[in-house]
Protein backbone atom coordinates (compact mmCIF):
# COMPACT_ATOMS: atom_id res chain seq x y z
CA UNK A 1 0.00 0.00 0.00
CA UNK A 2 1.08 3.32 -0.54
CA UNK A 3 2.15 5.94 1.54
CA UNK A 4 0.48 9.33 1.30
CA UNK A 5 2.13 12.34 0.05
CA UNK A 6 3.66 14.86 1.74
CA UNK A 7 3.78 18.60 1.81
CA UNK A 8 6.84 20.93 2.25
CA UNK A 9 7.32 24.14 4.16
CA UNK A 10 10.53 26.62 2.70
CA UNK A 11 11.25 29.71 4.13
CA UNK A 12 13.68 31.89 1.63
CA UNK A 13 14.95 34.42 4.31
CA UNK A 14 18.03 37.24 3.64
CA UNK A 15 20.03 35.30 6.26
CA UNK A 16 19.12 31.76 6.03
CA UNK A 17 16.34 29.57 4.25
CA UNK A 18 14.79 26.95 6.38
CA UNK A 19 12.74 23.76 5.89
CA UNK A 20 10.28 21.28 6.95
CA UNK A 21 8.86 18.19 5.66
CA UNK A 22 5.60 17.50 7.06
CA UNK A 23 2.73 14.54 6.64
CA UNK A 24 -0.24 16.45 5.47
CA UNK A 25 -1.77 17.06 8.76
CA UNK A 26 1.74 18.98 9.95
CA UNK A 27 3.22 16.63 11.95
CA UNK A 28 7.11 17.23 11.37
CA UNK A 29 9.11 14.15 9.27
CA UNK A 30 12.35 16.52 8.54
CA UNK A 31 14.09 19.79 8.73
CA UNK A 32 16.81 21.66 8.21
CA UNK A 33 18.49 25.43 7.84
CA UNK A 34 21.28 26.55 5.04
CA UNK A 35 22.66 29.79 5.09
CA UNK A 36 21.01 32.57 2.16
CA UNK A 37 24.74 32.76 0.41
CA UNK A 38 23.01 35.75 -0.29
CA UNK A 39 26.14 37.42 -1.37
CA UNK A 40 26.85 35.27 -4.20
CA UNK A 41 23.42 36.84 -5.49
CA UNK A 42 19.83 35.72 -6.25
CA UNK A 43 19.81 32.85 -8.63
CA UNK A 44 22.38 31.14 -6.25
CA UNK A 45 20.51 31.82 -3.13
CA UNK A 46 17.35 30.61 -4.77
CA UNK A 47 19.59 27.27 -6.22
CA UNK A 48 20.68 27.01 -2.59
CA UNK A 49 17.29 26.57 -0.94
CA UNK A 50 15.76 24.60 -3.90
CA UNK A 51 18.72 21.66 -3.43
CA UNK A 52 18.19 21.70 0.04
CA UNK A 53 14.46 21.00 -0.01
CA UNK A 54 14.95 18.02 -2.24
CA UNK A 55 17.22 16.91 -0.49
CA UNK A 56 15.29 17.24 2.78
CA UNK A 57 12.64 15.41 0.96
CA UNK A 58 14.86 12.53 -0.51
CA UNK A 59 16.22 12.26 3.28
CA UNK A 60 13.16 12.28 5.29
CA UNK A 61 10.46 10.99 2.74
CA UNK A 62 11.81 9.11 0.32
CA UNK A 63 10.14 7.55 -2.64
CA UNK A 64 6.61 9.41 -1.12
CA UNK A 65 4.88 12.08 -3.59
CA UNK A 66 5.41 15.82 -3.00
CA UNK A 67 1.64 17.22 -2.99
CA UNK A 68 2.01 20.84 -2.22
CA UNK A 69 5.08 23.42 -1.10
CA UNK A 70 4.37 26.40 0.83
CA UNK A 71 6.99 29.31 0.54
CA UNK A 72 7.42 32.32 2.19
CA UNK A 73 9.76 35.30 1.21
CA UNK A 74 11.08 38.05 2.02
CA UNK A 75 9.63 40.85 -0.57
CA UNK A 76 6.43 40.32 -2.22
CA UNK A 77 6.51 37.12 -4.53
CA UNK A 78 4.51 37.13 -7.95
CA UNK A 79 5.04 34.51 -10.78
CA UNK A 80 7.54 36.74 -12.51
CA UNK A 81 8.54 38.65 -9.78
CA UNK A 82 9.37 39.64 -6.51
CA UNK A 83 8.58 42.95 -5.39
CA UNK A 84 10.11 45.04 -2.85
CA UNK A 85 12.92 42.97 -2.24
CA UNK A 86 16.09 44.37 -1.70
CA UNK A 87 17.99 42.47 0.74
CA UNK A 88 19.84 39.85 -1.85
CA UNK A 89 20.46 41.88 -5.31
CA UNK A 90 18.73 40.44 -8.04
CA UNK A 91 15.45 39.06 -6.05
CA UNK A 92 13.24 41.03 -7.59
CA UNK A 93 13.82 39.59 -10.97
CA UNK A 94 13.14 36.22 -10.13
CA UNK A 95 9.95 34.67 -11.62
CA UNK A 96 9.33 33.02 -8.18
CA UNK A 97 6.44 31.64 -8.76
CA UNK A 98 7.18 29.82 -11.81
CA UNK A 99 10.48 28.69 -11.09
CA UNK A 100 8.85 26.90 -8.20
CA UNK A 101 6.26 25.37 -9.82
CA UNK A 102 9.33 24.14 -12.52
CA UNK A 103 11.22 22.85 -9.22
CA UNK A 104 8.60 20.76 -7.56
CA UNK A 105 6.63 19.67 -10.73
CA UNK A 106 2.86 18.47 -9.81
CA UNK A 107 2.70 19.97 -6.61
CA UNK A 108 0.56 22.79 -5.69
CA UNK A 109 2.53 25.94 -4.71
CA UNK A 110 1.27 28.91 -2.54
CA UNK A 111 3.23 31.94 -1.80
CA UNK A 112 3.45 34.73 0.86
CA UNK A 113 5.38 37.40 1.97
CA UNK A 114 7.56 35.84 5.63
CA UNK A 115 5.76 38.77 7.86
CA UNK A 116 2.18 37.26 6.84
CA UNK A 117 3.22 33.69 6.92
CA UNK A 118 4.32 34.13 10.57
CA UNK A 119 2.03 36.22 10.99
CA UNK A 120 -0.88 33.63 9.36
CA UNK A 121 1.05 31.00 12.27
CA UNK A 122 0.47 33.23 15.18
CA UNK A 123 -3.36 33.59 14.42
CA UNK A 124 -3.87 30.39 14.07
CA UNK A 125 -1.69 28.47 17.17
CA UNK A 126 0.32 31.22 18.70
CA UNK A 127 0.90 34.01 20.19
CA UNK A 128 -2.71 36.27 17.94
CA UNK A 129 -4.73 33.60 18.24
CA UNK A 130 -8.34 34.97 19.05
CA UNK A 131 -6.82 38.63 18.96
CA UNK A 132 -8.90 41.04 16.56
CA UNK A 133 -7.32 43.17 15.16
CA UNK A 134 -3.67 42.41 15.47
CA UNK A 135 -0.21 43.14 14.68
CA UNK A 136 2.71 41.12 14.07
CA UNK A 137 6.13 43.01 13.94
CA UNK A 138 9.15 41.62 11.90
CA UNK A 139 12.65 42.42 13.30
CA UNK A 140 14.75 40.69 11.62
CA UNK A 141 17.19 41.36 8.73
CA UNK A 142 14.66 43.74 6.94
CA UNK A 143 11.24 45.23 8.57
CA UNK A 144 7.74 44.67 8.28
CA UNK A 145 4.75 44.41 10.04
CA UNK A 146 1.35 42.03 9.13
CA UNK A 147 -2.17 43.39 10.19
CA UNK A 148 -4.55 40.85 11.27
CA UNK A 149 -8.69 41.42 10.83
CA UNK A 150 -11.40 39.12 11.62
CA UNK A 151 -9.07 36.17 11.85
CA UNK A 152 -7.62 36.96 8.56
CA UNK A 153 -3.90 38.77 7.46
CA UNK A 154 -4.64 41.78 5.31
CA UNK A 155 -2.85 41.45 1.84
CA UNK A 156 -3.73 44.86 0.63
CA UNK A 157 -3.22 46.67 -3.01
CA UNK A 158 -0.93 43.87 -4.44
CA UNK A 159 -0.08 42.46 -1.26
CA UNK A 160 1.65 45.62 0.01
CA UNK A 161 -0.22 46.13 3.09
CA UNK A 162 2.34 46.56 6.20
CA UNK A 163 5.38 47.17 4.73
CA UNK A 164 6.58 49.59 6.97
CA UNK A 165 10.34 49.57 6.17
CA UNK A 166 9.29 51.77 3.28
CA UNK A 167 7.73 54.52 5.84
CA UNK A 168 8.53 58.06 5.39
CA UNK A 169 11.30 59.05 8.18
CA UNK A 170 10.32 62.88 8.85
CA UNK A 171 8.67 65.35 7.22
CA UNK A 172 11.78 66.11 5.07
CA UNK A 173 10.91 62.90 3.19
CA UNK A 174 7.39 64.37 2.31
CA UNK A 175 7.20 64.29 -1.64
CA UNK A 176 10.40 62.97 -2.00
CA UNK A 177 10.47 59.60 -4.61
CA UNK A 178 11.37 56.33 -3.45
CA UNK A 179 14.74 55.99 -5.09
CA UNK A 180 15.94 59.67 -3.68
CA UNK A 181 15.26 59.44 -0.12
CA UNK A 182 16.11 56.37 2.93
CA UNK A 183 13.23 54.15 3.35
CA UNK A 184 13.15 53.30 7.53
CA UNK A 185 14.23 49.52 6.73
CA UNK A 186 17.78 51.27 5.84
CA UNK A 187 17.94 52.68 9.48
CA UNK A 188 15.88 50.15 11.61
CA UNK A 189 16.47 46.29 10.58
CA UNK A 190 19.12 43.68 11.68
CA UNK A 191 21.26 44.72 8.29
CA UNK A 192 20.79 48.09 8.77
CA UNK A 193 21.94 48.40 12.70
CA UNK A 194 25.11 45.62 11.77
CA UNK A 195 26.13 48.67 9.55
CA UNK A 196 25.92 51.35 11.54
CA UNK A 197 27.84 49.96 14.44
CA UNK A 198 30.52 48.99 11.78
CA UNK A 199 31.74 52.49 12.75
CA UNK A 200 32.27 51.31 15.68
CA UNK A 201 34.34 47.74 14.60
CA UNK A 202 38.14 48.25 14.69
CA UNK A 203 38.18 47.08 11.24
CA UNK A 204 34.76 48.90 10.12
CA UNK A 205 33.19 45.47 9.58
CA UNK A 206 29.62 45.03 10.34
CA UNK A 207 28.84 43.80 13.56
CA UNK A 208 25.53 41.33 13.83
CA UNK A 209 22.49 43.10 15.09
CA UNK A 210 23.05 40.17 18.08
CA UNK A 211 26.43 41.47 19.02
CA UNK A 212 25.57 45.29 19.04
CA UNK A 213 23.02 44.75 21.47
CA UNK A 214 24.93 42.69 23.52
CA UNK A 215 27.82 44.84 23.28
CA UNK A 216 25.78 47.99 24.19
CA UNK A 217 25.51 47.04 27.78
CA UNK A 218 29.14 47.97 28.50
CA UNK A 219 29.80 50.26 25.33
CA UNK A 220 28.34 54.05 25.87
CA UNK A 221 28.34 54.53 22.01
CA UNK A 222 27.03 51.29 21.16
CA UNK A 223 24.03 52.05 23.92
CA UNK A 224 23.54 55.09 22.34
CA UNK A 225 23.03 53.71 18.72
CA UNK A 226 20.65 50.97 20.41
CA UNK A 227 18.62 53.77 22.23
CA UNK A 228 17.95 55.65 19.02
CA UNK A 229 17.11 52.80 16.69
CA UNK A 230 14.66 51.40 19.78
CA UNK A 231 13.22 54.93 19.55
CA UNK A 232 12.95 55.25 15.67
CA UNK A 233 11.35 52.20 15.53
CA UNK A 234 8.92 53.32 18.72
CA UNK A 235 7.89 56.01 17.18
CA UNK A 236 6.83 53.91 13.81
CA UNK A 237 4.93 51.00 15.63
CA UNK A 238 3.16 53.43 18.16
CA UNK A 239 1.69 55.54 14.78
CA UNK A 240 0.77 51.62 13.46
CA UNK A 241 -1.01 51.32 16.99
CA UNK A 242 -3.17 54.39 16.92
CA UNK A 243 -3.83 53.54 13.43
CA UNK A 244 -5.20 49.79 13.50
CA UNK A 245 -5.91 50.18 17.84
CA UNK A 246 -5.09 46.21 17.97
CA UNK A 247 -5.74 44.12 20.81
CA UNK A 248 -2.03 42.89 20.70
CA UNK A 249 1.18 43.34 19.16
CA UNK A 250 3.51 40.47 18.52
CA UNK A 251 6.89 40.78 17.76
CA UNK A 252 8.96 38.12 16.10
CA UNK A 253 12.22 38.04 14.08
CA UNK A 254 15.92 37.42 14.84
CA UNK A 255 16.20 40.67 16.98
CA UNK A 256 13.73 39.00 19.35
CA UNK A 257 16.65 37.30 21.08
CA UNK A 258 17.22 40.98 22.46
CA UNK A 259 13.96 41.12 23.57
CA UNK A 260 14.94 42.24 26.76
CA UNK A 261 16.71 45.37 24.71
CA UNK A 262 13.86 46.09 22.93
CA UNK A 263 10.94 45.51 25.40
CA UNK A 264 11.12 48.22 27.47
CA UNK A 265 11.56 50.96 25.03
CA UNK A 266 8.65 49.61 23.02
CA UNK A 267 6.52 49.17 25.52
CA UNK A 268 7.12 52.50 27.28
CA UNK A 269 6.26 53.83 23.81
CA UNK A 270 3.39 52.41 23.57
CA UNK A 271 1.65 52.77 27.06
CA UNK A 272 2.09 56.90 27.01
CA UNK A 273 1.39 56.91 23.16
CA UNK A 274 -1.58 55.34 22.72
CA UNK A 275 -4.51 56.19 23.36
CA UNK A 276 -5.61 52.27 23.84
CA UNK A 277 -2.65 50.86 24.04
CA UNK A 278 -2.27 46.71 23.23
CA UNK A 279 -0.24 44.35 25.20
CA UNK A 280 2.93 43.70 23.90
CA UNK A 281 4.22 40.45 23.40
CA UNK A 282 7.21 38.30 21.98
CA UNK A 283 5.71 35.69 19.08
CA UNK A 284 5.00 32.20 20.36
CA UNK A 285 6.99 31.15 17.55
CA UNK A 286 9.76 34.06 17.82
CA UNK A 287 12.28 32.77 14.90
CA UNK A 288 9.97 30.25 13.02
CA UNK A 289 7.31 31.88 12.27
CA UNK A 290 7.37 32.32 8.40
CA UNK A 291 8.51 28.47 8.21
CA UNK A 292 5.76 27.27 10.43
CA UNK A 293 3.31 30.21 8.23
CA UNK A 294 4.70 28.14 5.03
CA UNK A 295 4.00 24.62 6.31
CA UNK A 296 0.60 26.01 6.71
CA UNK A 297 -0.04 27.09 3.60
CA UNK A 298 1.30 24.06 2.14
CA UNK A 299 -1.03 21.68 4.25
CA UNK A 300 -4.45 24.09 2.76
CA UNK A 301 -3.30 23.54 -0.43
CA UNK A 302 -2.93 20.00 -0.54
CA UNK A 303 -6.08 19.74 1.26
CA UNK A 304 -7.81 22.46 -1.02
CA UNK A 305 -6.03 20.26 -4.36
CA UNK A 306 -7.15 17.03 -2.80
CA UNK A 307 -11.12 18.28 -2.26
CA UNK A 308 -11.34 19.47 -5.91
CA UNK A 309 -10.59 16.00 -7.35
CA UNK A 310 -13.67 13.95 -8.29
CA UNK A 311 -15.90 13.07 -5.88
CA UNK A 312 -14.21 14.55 -2.99
CA UNK A 313 -16.34 16.34 -0.30
CA UNK A 314 -15.89 20.39 -0.70
CA UNK A 315 -12.82 22.35 -0.22
CA UNK A 316 -13.52 24.74 2.57
CA UNK A 317 -10.39 25.53 4.36
CA UNK A 318 -12.17 25.87 8.01
CA UNK A 319 -13.08 22.21 7.78
CA UNK A 320 -9.40 20.99 7.19
CA UNK A 321 -8.03 18.77 9.85
CA UNK A 322 -6.17 20.83 12.49
CA UNK A 323 -2.66 21.02 12.05
CA UNK A 324 -0.09 19.61 14.24
CA UNK A 325 2.16 22.02 15.64
CA UNK A 326 5.64 20.72 16.48
CA UNK A 327 8.35 22.35 19.32
CA UNK A 328 12.07 22.39 18.72
CA UNK A 329 12.07 23.99 15.14
CA UNK A 330 14.89 24.35 13.37
CA UNK A 331 16.71 27.64 14.89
Amino acid sequence: MSQPPVVLGLDFGGTKIAMMVCEPNGERLGSSTVASGGELGARASFDRGIQAARALLASSAPGRELAAAGVSTFGIPFDDRVELAPAISGWDRLAFGRELRDAFPGARIAMATDAKAAAQAEVRWGALADCDPAVYLNLGTGLSAAIVAGGQVLNGRNGAAGEIGYNLRGLQDVGVPLAARMPLEDMISGQALARRAASHHAHGQPVPAGEVFEASRDDVDLDRLVTDFVNELAFHVVNLAICVSPVRIAVGGGMVRSWDRLRPGLEHALSVGVPFPPELVAARFPFDAPLIGAVALAVDAAYAGAAAQPGADGGDPATFPPITISEGLPS
